[in-house]
């Protein structure tokens, strides 16, 4: 009976965010000038790319501090190669754009 309740929950929460992202359909607009879409998307993705670049580098240093209260190298291994990965995620557009020289 128990698991007959759960399942009953999940189907109520399911139909619920089906709900709410059918009702919450906005129109959007087409612009001018399809190279605007394309930067606006672009600058889009590059925010999320640093978003998540900076939650790696704030995760890699609490790795790397914590691995010198566990004395583990290979703990501090993966800190700085979390560290570095995370840099590189961070400013992924700056590189590009250094790389391709614009």
């Amino acid at each position: 009976m128990n698991k007959k309740i759960k399942m009953i929950k999940l189907y109520y929460i399911m139909v619920t965010i089906v709900a709410s992202l059918i009702f919450s359909i906005m129109p959007v607009y087409a612009t001018e000038d399809p190279l605007a879409v394309i930067n606006n998307l672009s600058n889009f993705v590059f925010s999320i790319l640093r978003g998540v670049g900076t939650i790696l580098l704030a995760f890699g240093i609490s790795q790397f501090g914590m691995s010198f209260k566990s004395h583990d190298p290979s703990q501090r291994a993966n800190g700085v190669m979390t560290i570095v990965g995370g840099i590189i995620i961070a400013f992924s557009k700056e590189i590009l754009n250094i790389i391709m020289g614009g």
